[in-house]
């Protein structure tokens, strides 16, 4: 309920208002006072009188003074006086018993984390911004208890078929008992027949193997993925075999992208410009065969110069000539696995503060936050889904249609 302008001024002339810092402290008595009254009001209500209430009163309880309690609020710590009844029954709903804060602090401690903030540097925040003393250690604490959600989340049933799923990793620095051990977080994201894209799974392991991505394929059909139309990768050994154990019917497309930055590698400096101009040929090319030929061309050109370039494509030409046989719509989501390089750069932003994390589980907390930050702002659905949808259908079916 906002206030009318006139009583605005009346609080302003009668409390002596001339800076922000007496609006804040002003404010945080008024918060108390209204809370205190709160309480007093739920006690009247409990023994069913009013305070100071005269005459006979036929009841068995009565109030019994006061409890102090120190509380944390957004407006700083502050001491309140809990009513008390000579039976001990009340239980203030306002304040619960075990409760101290009624600022929300866990949730400014959780956004606070999401976006990359060390527990020293949440526990320094708070006591500037709100006068609140949480040690980083209770910040870890409070943390900690999303701990539960991560593990469902992460085992939630998921979609029978995704039409485009990506996988990549990012790897980090991990303390454990007292080394410092390398960690990966392997990341699998997937578009739903609707044409919406999801984070589907974010684990911490041992470095990137083909084990573990195997392991972690068969959990994707245990939590309900049946089918895959086309798995979007990086140049992983053993991925594709991986891919063949649990989905055999799925496209596999290594990521154009990884493959033209490999060959650059090799490239001169002033080479690289001409080079990378002469390669989209190859890649936009409208069917594998002149696509076949314009990589021909190029080994002509730049292949006596930079042989490793050219060989790096003809050596996984099978991992990278799926696209060739779709239109232009589908090419430009499974060619590239720019869509989940985007979510890893989102991840870097937030832990780019952090060289080494304290633990396995510390890595897990930042990047589910993380990505719940990400996935808010993915509303839109991919740009000429419809299109897409359509021809998926054509091509694959039942796989795809009986679950529309």
């Amino acid at each position: 309920m906002a206030l009318a302008k006139e009583q605005i001024r009346q609080i302003i002339s009668q409390n002596d208002i001339s800076s922000v810092a007496d609006v804040y402290s002003l404010m945080k008595e008024s918060f108390k006072d209204i809370l205190q009254e709160l309480l007093e009001a739920e006690m009247d209500v409990t023994l069913g009188y009013e305070k100071n209430q005269k005459g006979n009163l036929a009841i068995d309880n009565k109030r019994n003074g006061h409890s102090p309690k120190t509380i944390k609020s957004q407006y700083g710590e502050f001491q309140l006086d809990i009513p008390r009844d000579r039976n001990g029954e009340f239980e203030p709903k306002l304040i619960p018993k075990y409760q101290r804060d009624v600022s929300g602090i866990e949730e400014k401690v959780l956004s606070l984390y999401a976006r990359g903030m060390s527990t020293r540097d949440i526990h320094d925040q708070l006591q500037d911004l709100y006068g609140i003393e949480l040690s980083a250690e209770m910040v870890s604490k409070i943390t900690d208890r999303i701990l539960p959600e991560i593990k469902e989340w992460q085992s939630r049933p998921l979609n029978p078929v995704y039409p485009f799923v990506f996988m990549d990793c990012i790897h980090y620095k991990v303390r454990e008992d007292g080394r410092i051990l390398s960690r990966a977080a392997y990341i699998v994201l997937g578009v739903t027949v609707e044409g919406y894209k999801d984070i589907l799974s974010i684990t911490v392991g041992a470095n990137e193997t083909s084990k573990f991505w195997l392991g972690m394929l068969n959990d994707l059909k245990n939590r309900g993925v049946q089918d895959v139309l086309f798995f979007c990768v990086d140049g992983l050994p053993g991925f594709k075999e991986a891919i063949r154990a649990v989905y055999p019917q799925a496209e596999i497309q290594r990521c154009v992208i990884h493959m033209l930055r490999n060959s650059f590698k090799y490239i001169n400096y002033n080479d690289l410009k001409k080079f990378s101009s002469d390669f989209k040929a190859v890649y936009n090319a409208p069917t594998e065969a002149a696509a076949l030929a314009e990589l021909e061309n190029i080994k002509e050109k730049w292949g006596k110069k930079y042989p490793y370039a050219i060989s790096n494509w003809e050596n996984n030409w099978d991992d990278v000539n799926s696209f060739f046989q779709f239109s232009d719509d589908i090419r430009r989501i499974m060619y590239t696995t720019n869509i989940i390089e985007g979510l890893n750069r989102q991840y870097r932003k937030v832990t780019k503060t952090k060289s080494v994390f304290p633990s396995d589980s510390a890595l897990e907390k930042m990047l589910y936050l993380a990505s719940g930050n990400v996935i808010k702002k993915w509303t839109q659905r991919y740009r000429g889904w419809d299109q897409v949808l359509n021809q998926l259908i054509v091509l694959y079916g039942d796989r795809i249609s009986k679950y529309l």
